[in-house]
């Protein structure tokens, strides 16, 4: 009798999936865009991951010795030199703020999309054992538009500022309306419309390209979960394989994407430097 309970009150493989993809909200979203909304999980693991990475590279710097390094400290050179190439290879000016933030950023982003690795299940366990019910959360920031979105829009506010930094007030005004098409009076309107449309498109594209590939890597660990709720022999097999499979495939994904991330902001800022 309990079992036959237990089965009715079980939720739908749709049921399932939609609630594993509800946020922790301050409200429920009736508009498709409301920035009173707040989703509390998205915060918390962005605030929570980017204390966590700022102790480690302090960790490393603490740490870090003149004579043979350690495995952390090697790790942290190797990754600290990576990025200090590819901040000269694009950046010609003064790298002693860009560089940092750079490695910042990527830090920060791979620790959001690891956040991807932990079993999809894991929570909702633990907040039934706490008596708490079995609430919406959601810890992977990155698959969240919002904190993508959030994200992009900072490194937008980083290429306003540099293009100003750089060009001058007045000259960052004479390139939107005077580029790229030229000078001319008719044809302000064009260049200011089309660098508006630049700006938007490069921070639109950044949160999207993100948020795309995160959440489509949490949509497939949550179908491939599916398969071990079946109770049959094959169900169970193919979860443990095809898990296996997915989570050693999107070890690369979550270092590409916050490669790609770092890589992007480094672009962008970097031709905030250079005039058309």
């Amino acid at each position: 009798m309990a079992t036959d309970q237990a089965a009715a009150h079980a939720p739908t493989a749709s049921e399932y999936i939609v609630h594993h993809l509800g946020h922790l909200s301050t409200k429920h979203q009736d508009k498709i865009i409301d920035f009173s909304v707040i989703n509390l999980d998205t915060v918390f693991w962005s605030v929570a991951l980017g204390i966590i990475g700022c102790t480690l590279m302090w960790m490393a710097a603490r740490r870090a010795t003149s004579g043979v390094p350690g495995r952390f400290q090697a790790m942290v050179e190797i990754l600290v030199e990576m990025v200090e190439n590819q901040s000269k290879a694009i950046i010609h000016g003064n790298r002693s703020f860009i560089a940092p933030l750079a490695l910042t950023v990527f830090v920060w982003v791979l620790l959001l999309n690891s956040m991807d690795f932990l079993p999809v299940d894991m929570f909702s366990s633990l907040f039934r054992a706490l008596g708490l019910g079995d609430p919406h959360h959601r810890p992977v920031p990155t698959a969240d538009l919002n904190g993508t979105l959030g994200m992009a829009l900072g490194v937008l506010a980083l290429m306003l500022y540099y293009n100003v930094k750089i060009k001058g007030l007045g000259g960052f005004i004479h390139e939107l309306f005077c580029a790229p098409f030229g000078s001319h009076p008719a044809l302000w309107i064009f260049n200011l419309g089309l660098n508006i449309i630049e700006f938007v498109a490069k921070t639109v594209s950044l949160g999207m390209r993100l948020f795309g590939n995160m959440y489509a890597g949490e949509l497939i660990f949550l179908l491939i979960a599916l398969l071990g709720s079946t109770a049959t022999w094959w169900g169970f097999g193919m979860h443990v394989v095809a898990g296996s499979i997915w989570a050693i495939f999107h070890i690369l994904i979550v270092v590409l994407q916050a490669f790609i991330f770092m890589m992007l902001t480094l672009v962008y800022i970097g031709q905030a430097h250079e005039g058309h």
